[in-house]
């Protein structure tokens, strides 16, 4: 079995995978304190409910976090018994090209998307997560990763508004019922989706044309399926986009014999 782990900002995600398909997975907060002792804790508690084990030969990690790389790596070595492939490091070959400035840095996640990406559906994609960040990744035709878009996440927009104004409280972003609120929780609701709809659609619209091809749009992240729904921003939803990247990456590695 293969141990897939996805490292964000704000969570962590465990997934098991058998012969590239998906068992279970397993969420929790991303603290770079957390020792291997306590990585192997967790999850063998939590996969008594699944009625599975920890039984891998296996692992790939992707975090946007680099404190927790090093932890995540003595739990793999330790409980694991393997080392793992940890996506951004030379040691981990990438199926697709990154053509972007020289000595730019790519988040991991963001190569994963791009893999995950091209695997299933093919070039010329923005690939867009609601995660911390909202980022938009732009997959050329070959699903080459040439670039993107970082903007603030909804829920971090949110909670700077809570803590920038001391009058506006802490909301949870939803569909408002109108456009012009008539309270404040309504008003701020209303400014963050419908602001976030602007931004999804105005980006979308000036990568396509900057990019001069058709092209399809892919959410991913857990807040895109209350735009998708709602406004029909997107072609399609992902919602194990990166996870399904990292077993790709795995198998692209075991094909050129770099495991």
């Amino acid at each position: 079995m293969l141990l897939a782990i996805d490292c964000g900002n704000t969570n962590t995600v465990f997934s098991l995978w058998k012969d590239e398909k998906i068992l279970c997975a397993l969420r929790t907060s991303t603290e770079h304190q957390r020792t291997a002792d306590q990585y192997f804790v967790w999850i063998t508690t939590l996969l008594k409910h699944h009625n599975l084990t920890l039984d891998v030969d296996a692992v790939i990690i992707s975090s946007t976090v680099p404190r927790v790389v090093w932890n995540l790596r003595v739990f793999a070595d330790r409980y694991c018994g393997c080392r793992p492939l940890v996506v951004g490091k030379p040691e981990c070959l990438l199926p697709v090209d990154v053509r972007v400035d020289a000595d730019t840095q790519v988040g991991p996640d963001r190569l994963v998307n791009t893999v995950a990406g091209y695997d299933l559906y093919g070039g010329n994609l923005i690939l867009v997560d609601f995660g911390t960040a909202t980022t938009f990744d732009v997959v050329d035709h070959d699903g080459a990763y040439i670039g993107g878009v970082i903007a603030p996440g909804v829920n971090l927009s949110l909670e700077a508004l809570h803590k920038a104004a001391a009058a506006l409280p802490h909301v949870d972003i939803t569909r408002p019922e109108a456009v012009i609120g008539t309270n404040t929780v309504a008003c701020m609701q209303s400014g963050v989706f419908w602001g976030y709809v602007g931004l999804v659609r105005e980006i979308s619209a000036r990568i396509k044309a900057e990019h001069g091809q058709d092209m399809k749009i892919i959410s991913t992240g857990g807040l895109a399926p209350l735009f998708q729904q709602t406004e029909n921003l997107f072609d399609h939803y992902e919602d194990d986009l990166t996870l399904h990247g990292l077993t790709v990456i795995h198998r692209y590695n075991l094909e050129q014999g770099n495991t």
